[in-house]
């Protein structure tokens, strides 16, 4: 997403999180702090790991304050060891201290995706198999958690209900079987969108091939029955591994020669990336 769609998605979500941090007023920061008055505080790696929303964790600043600035070390995309000092927050001290909470919540969960998706991405580095994520991230926070998963090196399925046509085992049940599942969606949706149809065998796969799927997801097979899979589809579809996908596995998917691999994983399980802000350091004193 380019820089300008990215921020004016963003600020609306950031401003909600920082009125649930901020009710009425920082009391602690109101009783210290009652005048304006610049500061400068040092963002600081606690451990090592992929950094990824920095423009965010700026911004959340800036909209307490317009006039602050982070002044990075690092990019997004960057690996950072313990200890390292990726840059300083300089603006009103009031804005800084209360920011602080909401921009590493954001900053620290984006990190920790990011580095996790690093990780897997790796696993799959020789294959040929793209690493994408999927919707299982949490409410609010898709926009962010993508972004994170490009900057460790992965890529983004559907972004939501209205990007493409995915036909899941419910949407077939309701239809009455695979074949009027893709009929229905041809005639439903633009010529624009894709289909895609979750498969749990090879009779389905074979079905959703013969009928026009464009994508045929291979939903919880085994390493067998995948390759089998992708022999039978002999590329008259795109073909994606999904369920399950962790970086244990990840390489061991790609290698039956799906085009891609879905991994909620990237997002709903990945850990945070420890960060911290320290040394906060009041000007003209």
């Amino acid at each position: 997403m380019d820089p300008v769609t990215f921020t004016l998605a963003a600020d609306d979500l950031i401003r909600q999180a920082l009125r649930e941090d901020i009710s009425f007023e920082d009391v602690s920061t109101a009783a210290v702090c009652p005048e304006p008055r610049s500061a400068t505080v040092e963002l600081i790696a606690k451990e090592g790991g992929v950094i990824a929303g920095l423009a965010v964790f700026e911004r959340t600043f800036q909209l307490l304050d317009p006039d602050a600035r982070f002044v990075a070390t690092v990019s997004d995309g960057d690996e950072v060891a313990a200890g390292d000092v990726l840059g300083r927050v300089a603006g009103d001290v009031r804005a800084l201290l209360s920011g602080e909470r909401v921009a590493l919540n954001y900053l620290q969960r984006m990190s920790g995706i990011a580095t996790a998706t690093r990780r897997m991405a790796r696993a799959l580095e020789g294959t040929g198999a793209v690493l994408v994520d999927t919707r299982k991230t949490c409410p609010n926070m898709r926009i962010f958690e993508r972004e994170a998963v490009r900057a460790g090196g992965g890529r983004s399925h559907r972004y939501n209900l209205s990007s493409a046509v995915m036909l899941k085992d419910n949407h077939i049940d309701a239809a009455g079987g695979v074949t009027a599942a893709i009929r229905a969606a041809r005639q439903h949706a633009s010529f624009t969108c894709t289909v895609e149809v979750e498969c749990e065998s090879l009779a389905m796969a074979r079905e959703a091939v013969e009928a026009g799927a464009d994508i045929i997801m291979l939903d919880n097979m085994d390493l067998d029955a995948m390759r089998a899979a992708v022999k039978l589809i002999g590329g008259r579809a795109v073909t994606e591994a999904s369920g399950n996908v962790d970086e244990g596995n990840a390489q061991a998917i790609a290698e039956t020669g799906v085009d891609v691999i879905s991994s909620g994983a990237l997002t709903h399980s990945a850990g945070i990336l420890d960060l911290s802000l320290k040394h906060l350091r009041m000007q003209g004193a």
